[in-house]
């Protein structure tokens, strides 16, 4: 199987291309993986992604005809960012017939995490929300998820941690974890991972390649967008002063 990931879903910008056995896709020897990222960045991801895709296809030595399926971060992450990534994730498959899987950039962080820093612990991503809250997911020693996806006030996170996992060794994972490490330095055990915390198109690809092909590839928000969408067309505009019977000159 032939996988190409995607990533464009907070401040990084990656593509790779994965090559092993489908039935093997977890396995660290079972996969040969090309991969090429830019620096971080706060924009400019549209104008770089498609080259970066296509150095990691001719390095692997594979075309866009010899894919089996697109992997692509879903975010939660910049909501600007992650469509760029979900766009060509789309084009490529409308054009080529290709499955498209959806990863949540919690779960590209989370596996990104080596092993041996994560064994034993609960695993905590936060990731920059561009605001004040950041977007959190928690997961077990095994990755997987405890509770649901949040996003409270900085004030309340000690508080929401606390009823998911009172106590125990956390690890802190994701580009926004430094920055709440503080918040959380009357736990006992805590740590942070290393490494940017950035989503990784080399993880997104393999998980893309064990997961099923029905996971889908929409946009994963955690808060509504900053813009407000236009009033639908045709729309009478609410009377004020100077409109209604009798307006005007």
């Amino acid at each position: 199987m032939k996988v190409l990931g995607l990533d464009t879903a907070t401040s990084g910008c990656s593509a790779a291309v994965w090559e092993g056995a489908a039935d093997r896709a977890d396995g660290p020897d079972s996969a040969r993986v090309t991969v090429r990222r830019s620096p971080p960045m706060a924009r400019g991801q549209a104008e770089v992604l498609v080259p970066l895709a296509q150095e990691a296809l001719a390095a692997a030595g594979v075309g866009f005809a010899d894919l089996d399926r697109i992997a692509v971060t879903v975010g939660p992450g910049a909501f600007t960012g992650l469509r760029i990534a979900l766009a060509a994730a789309r084009g490529i498959a409308v054009a080529r017939g290709l499955p498209v899987v959806g990863i949540t950039s919690f779960d590209a962080i989370a596996h990104g995490v080596p092993a041996g820093e994560r064994a034993g612990r609960f695993l905590l991503v936060v990731v920059d929300s561009r605001r004040a809250e950041p977007f959190l997911q928690l997961y077990d020693a095994a990755l997987v998820p405890v509770g649901e996806p949040a996003m409270p006030d900085p004030s309340a996170i000690p508080g929401w941690l606390g009823a998911l996992y009172p106590a125990g060794p956390l690890l802190l994972a994701g580009d926004a974890a430094a920055a709440l490490a503080p918040l959380l330095a009357g736990r006992a055990d805590l740590a942070v991972a290393s490494g940017d915390g950035l989503p990784d198109a080399a993880v997104v690809a393999a998980l893309g390649a064990a997961r099923p092909t029905g996971l889908p590839a929409d946009p994963f928000y955690l808060r509504p967008p900053d813009v407000t969408l236009p009033k639908t067309a045709g729309a009478k505009p609410a009377a004020g002063p100077g409109t209604g019977p009798g307006a005007g000159a």
